[in-house]
């Protein structure tokens, strides 16, 4: 018995959605009935197709064997993505041995926002998942492909990917994932000492190695980031196979997953009698399933925005009010860092994915229902594989949680509500990632200090201007302004605060990303200060509420919102690192609570 919120929320999405996902689904209908069009191409068309594909070309020729699309996000300058140089081969492999055919249909671009938190760099982040979306898009537009194979891992891609994946809906597809990289320095460790440097405790060559030592070798990195977070969902939503998101990577179980994802992928294409695509998959209950594990994991608070995004593209409608009330009877049942000490290494063997959706079942909190690329029910998703003499297999996986320091059953919470939160008042609509803010952090009332940009809080925090009680205000952040970017690079001194004694929250209409800790952020502030949103009316001094028990962010100073809203000086935002080339995109971009997207689903 599905709960009853769960339930409401559903349905309230279903009929929000009704007239833009029946336009979708029509035209998902419409393009599978037309079909692959390679076998309608001319000669000509053909022969530039296969041209390269050696001992395949046969194949493609005769068109009967099913051909499989590789969309990849390879790059050998992200540790993420750097496993994927050997995929495409095996894949390649996997589909000749199912009678098949796969090509690399193109790639995608794979930008990391650990390398770009605080620079420039950073302002194209967001975008670039429209970007790959746009990336992916092109790659299927040949349209001679009967399934697709996603490779993708990190913050924006995976997003990105998936908007491209519901644009060819008609079309199977299964994500494959990269893995995590093996633990190195402890996260615990390693922000000592980026707190330390903060404070001028620590030599930069200390912060350095520091950072060398936790970011070691191939694969994701292994804090519950938004690159982590979304392998949690590719598996709650049903599009990896089993217990495919954290099995490391150049492993021979790794590899294996991967054949097998390449022939599944194949084995769904409507040459058989199993056609499963993609717009059959991401229904409604899909989304509500994802949003249930975010809630439950504590993961990223990028996916508050990526995930109406995702929807959208499949004229799906969710709203945060969807995730504040789910967030309400959601326990949280893991702490991974930056909500605990464990990464997601000893998640994955504290029971991971497999118990946390097996828990969440046994307590009527997930559609139990739903389709997904192993098949129909989301029992499946609490096995896990296993190489059996050389043979991939799915067994029962764990029944109880293995280190429950780290992962506990939904009966026995680490908390009995959510690891997000929404918050509404006057100075508007935000979010907060509560499941590593303390209770005592909870609750912030104190004047604000307000900034225009990070550098001016950085150079502010040098000066020693922080001295008592302080809401920091950091505006002219949001996607129309400079495209949102993270603000990741100010944890450490508010956390410097924060440990002094002092109380101290963020509020910005920027984003924080899945590494915020322990300092209450409120973030995706709507309306943005560039669209005269009441934070564009904050002064120095003005008295601000951030209650995340409540749930509510309010301007308690009288006649703020009398004020002109202020305009900021964006001119140094325009140019540099391919700045100028987004223009369009900050003209165009909706707002944070719609996606920050764009497109118009």
């Amino acid at each position: 018995m599905v709960h009853s919120v769960i339930s409401e929320v559903t349905e309230r999405i279903i009929e929000r959605s009704s007239p833009t996902r029946k336009a979708h689904l029509e035209r998902m209908e419409q393009a599978r009935s037309d079909g692959p069009a390679r076998a309608h191409l001319a000669c000509s068309g053909q022969a530039h197709a296969y041209a390269a594909a050696g001992p395949d070309q046969p194949a493609l020729a005769k068109g009967h064997a099913g051909n499989l699309a590789i969309v990849t996000a390879y790059n050998d300058m992200l540790s993420a993505h750097q496993p994927f140089e050997r995929f495409p081969e095996l894949i390649r492999q996997a589909a000749r041995s199912a009678g098949g055919t796969a090509q690399v249909a193109g790639g995608v671009p794979a930008m990391c926002d650990g390398v770009t938190q605080g620079a420039a760099g950073m302002e194209l982040s967001l975008f670039s998942r429209d970007v790959i979306a746009l990336s992916a898009a092109v790659a299927l537009s040949h349209n001679t492909f009967d399934a697709a194979v996603f490779l993708g891992v990190c913050d924006k891609i995976v997003p990105g990917l998936v908007i491209a994946a519901q644009s060819f809906g008609h079309l199977p597809a299964v994500f494959l994932p990269a893995g995590p990289m093996t633990s190195g320095l402890s996260n615990e460790e390693k922000a000592k000492v980026r707190q330390k440097f903060a404070a001028g405790e620590a030599t930069r060559e200390e912060l350095m190695a520091a950072e060398m030592a936790a970011y070691h070798g191939p694969g994701t990195c292994t804090f519950y980031g938004t690159a982590n977070t979304n392998q949690m969902l590719m598996e709650f939503m049903g599009l990896h196979l089993p217990g495919a998101s954290f099995v490391n990577p150049n492993t021979p179980l790794r590899d294996a997953l991967t054949e097998e994802g390449a022939r599944r992928a194949l084995s769904l294409s409507a040459l058989g009698n199993n056609y499963t695509p993609v717009c059959q998959i991401l229904d409604e209950r899909a989304f509500v399933n994802g949003i249930v594990g975010l809630m439950a994991t504590g993961g990223s608070t990028n996916l508050l925005i990526h995930l109406l995004a995702m929807a959208r593209a499949g004229g799906i409608v969710l709203d945060w009010q969807d995730f504040s009330d789910i967030s309400g009877v959601v326990p949280l049942i893991a702490r991974v860092y930056p909500n605990g000490l464990a990464d997601v290494n000893h998640f994955h063997a504290a029971g991971g994915l497999g118990f946390a959706i097996g828990t969440l079942l046994d307590e009527g909190l997930l559609h139990p229902d739903t389709l997904t690329v192993a098949g129909r029910g989301l029992h499946r998703y609490t096995q896990e594989p296993r190489l059996i003499d050389g043979g991939l297999v799915w067994q029962d996986g764990a029944r109880r949680s293995l280190n429950d320091k780290i992962l506990r059953p939904a009966t026995d919470p680490f908390q009995p509500t959510g690891g997000l939160s929404r918050l509404t008042g006057s100075l508007g609509t935000a979010v907060m990632k509560v499941s590593a803010v303390a209770p005592e952090h909870q609750v912030v009332e104190a004047p604000v200090r307000v900034f225009d940009d990070q550098e001016a809080v950085k150079d502010a925090f040098k000066a020693g201007e922080f001295t008592g009680d302080v809401v920091v205000v950091v505006r002219f952040q949001g996607p129309k302004a400079n495209g949102m970017p993270e603000l990741h690079s100010l944890t450490p001194i508010l956390s410097v605060l924060q440990g002094r004694g002092q109380k101290v929250a963020l509020v910005t209409d920027g984003r924080m990303s899945g590494a915020s800790g322990k300092v209450p952020a409120a973030i995706h502030v709507c309306p943005e200060a560039l669209e005269g949103g009441p934070i564009a009316r904050l002064r120095d001094g003005d008295l601000v509420r951030v209650d995340a028990v409540a749930g509510r962010l309010e301007i308690l100073t009288q006649g703020v919102s009398d004020r002109p809203p202020v305009r900021a000086d964006l001119s140094g935002n325009q140019f540099g690192v391919g700045r100028e080339l987004f223009a369009a995109f900050r003209s165009a971009v909706g707002s944070a609570d719609t996606g920050a997207s764009v497109f118009r689903g």
